[in-house]
């Protein structure tokens, strides 16, 4: 395909480049089109969330010591901060790549034919301009500064003296360093978050809306998927935004394990909730497709199939019935190599999977998710017990 007949709004498809904190941070200097300076974004963005709780706990007196959970101890506020945080702005890069990549095989591949185009055009015009919405982003930031700080406050905080809180007479009491936590540093970081959810919302309604397009599917491709193969490709570009979650997970539950004397079972349902739900999001919307994959394995095996009857018989009326010319040997002709690629191609037909993703993207998918979370392991286990009952596993 000629990359000058393709659409301007797909060459330009990103869930990243827009919304009015992308413009502020065009206009601060913080990014230079399209996403360079990933760097200087981070250290300032999670240095303002984290830098100055590392001082108010020092002159607190709460930075080593003096509290049950001094600063320096809580594995939750420096994975959140230093780990989680990073990774959710620099995914913006990855996924920006990515995803643009993605969008334009629909293309490349011609499973959106010239007469679909302009709607193709417009389906990511429109994803466009929702990304574009400054009620929505501004929504989310009034929602994270008037809610979600006091969500942190009554749900996620320990029942114990630690650096940002004391409990005197059973009411708990915010220090410096936790006021700033709770109405600075938890809103930063749960408006990154729910920006990129919202982004993944644009995303699923954009590729349930191409799946409702007459795409030219072929179902002898031979990624079995009619094409559509590259689709898994999501799993390994969303993997900053999902290790990100896990890693946010694993730190508020280390905290747990380890000041308020949790027992790792005890949140299972919780590690496969987010597990489930990580899951759901990232190849879920990819089973938008299943039904024209069907449709296009039933409509193939009906085509082909017919071609296969036909091409066989003739080939026994030739070759079984002695219809074949006296001078024409068997040896080297080319009817028996046909029919062998006859027979390769209704079987790629045959095995079309109803999903456009594979088990090896659901395998990467898996170890990603729960990479951050093995090192719980080692509170119920020794790492000595540990590796013995992991080489039983796969013994």
């Amino acid at each position: 395909m000629n990359p000058e007949l393709e659409p301007k709004e797909t060459e330009d498809f990103s869930l990243v480049l827009g919304g009015p904190l992308y413009q502020l941070l065009l206009r601060s200097g913080l990014v230079k089109p399209p996403l360079e300076r990933v760097t200087r974004r981070i250290l300032l963005i999670s240095l303002t969330a984290w830098a100055p709780l590392l001082v108010l706990t020092i002159l607190d007196g709460r930075f080593l010591g003096g509290v049950k959970i001094p600063f320096a101890k809580d594995l939750e506020v420096h994975v959140r901060l230093l780990v989680s945080l990073p990774l959710l702005i620099a995914a913006e890069v990855t996924i920006h790549g990515r995803m643009k990549a993605i969008v334009n095989q629909f293309l490349k591949r011609q499973i959106v034919t010239p007469a679909m185009r302009p709607q193709f055009a417009r389906l990511i015009a429109s994803a466009l301009r929702l990304r574009n919405s400054a009620a929505i982003e501004l929504g989310l930031l009034a929602l994270v500064f008037v809610a979600g700080g006091f969500w942190w406050g009554g749900v996620m905080t320990l029942k114990s003296d630690t650096w940002y809180a004391l409990i005197v007479n059973g009411q708990t009491a915010r220090t410096p360093a936790g006021l700033w936590y709770q109405f600075v540093s938890v809103p930063i970081s749960q408006f990154v978050l729910l920006r990129w959810y919202f982004r993944l919302v644009i995303w699923i309604r954009f590729l349930w809306q191409v799946s409702k397009l007459e795409l030219n599917l072929v179902p002898t491709h031979p990624d079995r998927s009619c094409g559509l193969g590259f689709l898994d490709g999501i799993v390994f570009a969303l993997a900053p935004f999902l290790l990100a979650q896990s890693c946010a997970l694993a730190g508020a539950l280390a905290n747990r394990l380890l000041y308020d004397g949790a027992k790792l079972p005890a949140y299972y349902v919780e590690i496969g909730t987010l597990a489930a739900f990580l899951c759901l999001i990232t190849v879920g919307p990819l089973c938008l497709f299943t039904r024209s994959l069907l449709r296009a394995r039933l409509q193939g095996l009906q085509v082909y199939g017919q071609l296969a009857s036909e091409y066989v018989i003739g080939f026994d009326r030739k070759w079984i019935g002695g219809q074949r010319p006296s001078d024409e040997p068997l040896l080297g002709s080319g009817d028996i190599q046909s029919l062998a690629d006859l027979a390769n191609s209704f079987a790629v037909v045959q095995s079309i999977i109803p999903f456009p993703f594979g088990r090896g993207s659901l395998v990467g998918l898996v170890v990603i998710i729960a990479l951050p979370l093995l090192p719980l392991a080692f509170t119920m286990f020794s790492p000595q017990e540990l590796a013995i009952r992991l080489v039983k596993l796969v013994l």
